[in-house]
């Protein structure tokens, strides 16, 4: 019987190529996203190139109806799933002393209400099969402070860290991925400025995807793509919170200069 991977944000962006690379291994694929058409083009699209089945389910994350549609799909005992990839999100461009507290709330819901409950949802099954794969799509920016997708992606972080430690006895595996900055729709979607990042600092989305599969497979808590990441991720951890901070703000204050 084929293994079943639920991915959110699988649409565009990370979560299609981690639909990709899932489907080309074989998993039935469960794709949630808001956009229908979008969904449906995806899931043809790897039916044809893998010949993998496609469930699709649209829903919007950032509401109460939205994720209790998903949560109630990945805790179907009927139907279970292998593989749950947390990785729809969006990100604020204003600050937080302008931004429209709709559009706080929503980040939230997204980025932490959602992956929680979908994790609450599915963990004491795959628990008790003592089996199951976990990607929550962090960030390196849940090390600094960049405002509330910062503490959003930091949440996501370390829970993904304590659930890894809970279950390290187990067959069941937990892992943050937490990429710095890569070639997908995010930044345009979010209207922040990133033409003035070096080149060396940009990681393609594939490279991203296959070096997280791999950690999650090796029972890794924390997976970071890119040597630069990999360093910057040290400084982040450990150099001085002043300094840091301070690091924080001026991303953020470029990222909304026009």
């Amino acid at each position: 019987m084929s293994k079943t991977a639920v991915i959110t944000g699988a649409s565009a962006g990370l979560g299609r190529r981690f639909a990709q690379l899932l489907g080309e291994k074989g998993y039935d694929l469960v794709l949630v996203a808001r956009n229908e058409n979008r969904l449906k083009e995806t899931a043809t699209e790897l039916e044809m190139d893998f010949g993998t089945s496609c469930e699709i389910l649209v829903a919007d994350l950032s509401t109460e109806e939205g994720c209790k549609s998903v949560e109630e799909r990945v805790s179907d005992p009927t139907r279970p799933i292998e593989v749950l990839i947390n990785n729809a999100g969006f990100g604020i461009r204003e600050s937080f002393l302008k931004s429209e507290v709709s559009a706080e709330q929503q980040l939230l819901d997204v980025l932490v209400r959602t992956p929680m409950r979908l994790m609450h949802s599915t963990l004491p099954l795959m628990k008790e099969r003592n089996s199951g794969i976990i990607i929550n799509v962090s960030s390196v920016a849940g090390w600094i402070a960049g405002g509330t997708y910062s503490a959003a992606k930091s949440y996501l972080t370390v829970l993904s860290e304590s659930l890894h430690t809970e279950l390290q006895f187990t067959q069941v595996k937990v892992t943050a991925l937490c990429p710095g900055f890569t070639h997908t729709e995010f930044h345009q979607r979010g209207k922040m400025k990133m033409g003035a990042l070096p080149k060396f600092m940009w990681l393609q989305a594939d490279h991203v995807v296959t070096i997280a599969w791999s950690d999650a497979l090796a029972g890794k808590a924390i997976s970071v793509p890119g040597w630069q990441y990999k360093i910057l991720s040290f400084i982040s951890r450990f150099a001085p919170r002043p300094l840091i901070r301070r690091i924080g703000m001026q991303v953020r204050v470029r990222q909304r200069h026009k």
